[in-house]
């Protein structure tokens, strides 16, 4: 996680047990028009009630360039 935010707790229910977990697969985060350059998806959630504090691709470099 060394490209997320120093999150101490969950902004939802005040939990303190952060877990981190990731989509793979068919949950890769493609650059628009570029399939089969993906990246995963990490996020840190809380163990206590589910929530998604934060999100990020693993891979941001793969996204330079693609906005315009």
């Amino acid at each position: 996680m060394e490209k997320s935010t120093k999150v101490a707790e969950c902004p939802k229910c005040g939990g303190k047990e952060l877990g981190k977990g990731k989509h793979t697969g068919y949950g890769v985060m493609y650059p628009d028009g570029k399939m089969g350059l993906g990246s995963d998806v990490e996020y840190v959630i809380c163990t206590d009630c589910g929530f998604i504090i934060e999100s990020y691709v693993k891979k941001p470099e793969k996204f330079k360039g693609t906005l315009f």
